[in-house]
């Protein structure tokens, strides 16, 4: 099987490389080739270094889609993309990237014809759903961005599930809540304070946090954004049904519970190094998200995620920081 991953040097798509290398097989058939494209040089995956090409390339230049599905992928990860922050304050940059590469994408699917329909799994946001809200947001909540961010990720959506509605290819859009905790260096996601109150206390560092601690919002780790993307490319076509894009599962809470597992896990001196300082743009992105989610449709499919923020922490110590917490 070959095996196609698009923004593969991000931090989820890192992830993912890592799984697929060690696990060498998705739904009991053997990986035998694996291409990694993204903007930066993507790592390279150890378990599978014989098979694996590495591109860097821009996919939303004109011909790029096209050579990297030429040797016709049977799984593509569609992750490229820029994150919310730097998509709502560049708003070229974020359109180009956001929409403009997965145009190019289905535009180089649909070329090579010949019977060729790769699985194709995006990965979509919750930020494509906008205020009102009811209590909580199901299946079949309509699409209202407040974002520019979350309008990229809705038109994808649509143009996935009208490209699979004709058969050029076989979607699945994964709608992934805020991922936490993230590890390396903070990026410009308006949630990326969500993962750094966690990872920078925990990594002996300071850090600030620009919302109240009554916010609220539906967490899932990097681990289980990897389990809901391979599992999706092993869910049978018929299973899912015409509404190809989903809700994955999540860690309700609000701030203030975030900073409390993170004290029951970690002590006070860890939380100590979280400092007040709100941020309006901030603020405002982040009030027009949704908060809570009834994943029935996910649920019933198989997908899982953690059951407590206190899980969410301790997934972050085993797989990012070696089981240890800096004093």
């Amino acid at each position: 099987m070959h095996i196609l991953i698009t923004g593969a040097a991000g931090m989820i798509g890192r992830k993912l490389t890592e799984r697929l290398a060690l696990d060498s097989a998705i739904g009991g058939t053997p990986i035998d080739k694996l291409t990694l494209i993204d903007i930066v040089a993507p790592a390279r995956a150890e378990g599978l270094s014989g098979h694996v090409t590495s591109r860097t390339v821009d996919l939303a230049e004109p011909g790029t889609a096209a050579k990297a599905v030429a040797e016709r992928p049977e799984i593509i990860f569609h992750l490229a993309g820029v994150v919310s922050g730097e998509a709502e304050i560049d708003f070229d940059k974020g359109y180009r990237v956001n929409l403009e590469s997965m145009q190019q994408l289905l535009a180089a699917i649909r070329a090579v014809d010949d019977g060729y329909k790769p699985k194709l799994i995006f990965a979509s946001s919750m930020a494509v759903f906008g205020a009102p809200f009811p209590p909580a947001i199901y299946d079949e909540f309509h699409l209202t961005p407040l974002t520019s961010y979350g309008t990229q990720k809705a038109i994808c959506e649509l143009l996935l599930a009208d490209h699979t509605r004709r058969g050029i290819c076989e979607g699945v859009g994964i709608r992934l809540p805020s991922i936490a905790v993230r590890p390396g260096k903070p990026n410009k996601a308006a949630s990326g304070f969500f993962s750094s109150i966690i990872r920078e206390p925990l990594a002996g560092r300071e850090v600030t946090l620009p919302v109240a601690d009554t916010v609220l919002h539906t967490h899932a780790s990097p681990r289980s954004a990897v389990n809901f993307l391979i599992h999706a490319a092993e869910l049978p076509r018929d299973k899912l049904g015409p509404r190809i894009n989903l809700n994955m599962p999540g860690v309700t809470c609000t701030v203030a519970e975030q900073i409390e597992a993170l004290r029951q896990i970690a002590g006070d001196r860890v939380v100590a190094r979280i400092r007040r300082e709100p941020d309006v743009l901030i603020t405002r992105i982040v009030d027009g998200w949704p908060h809570r989610f009834d994943p029935r449709r996910a649920l019933a499919l198989g997908f899982k995620a953690e059951g407590s923020f206190d899980e969410i922490i301790r997934v972050h110590i085993e797989d990012d920081l070696g089981g240890k917490i800096a004093n």
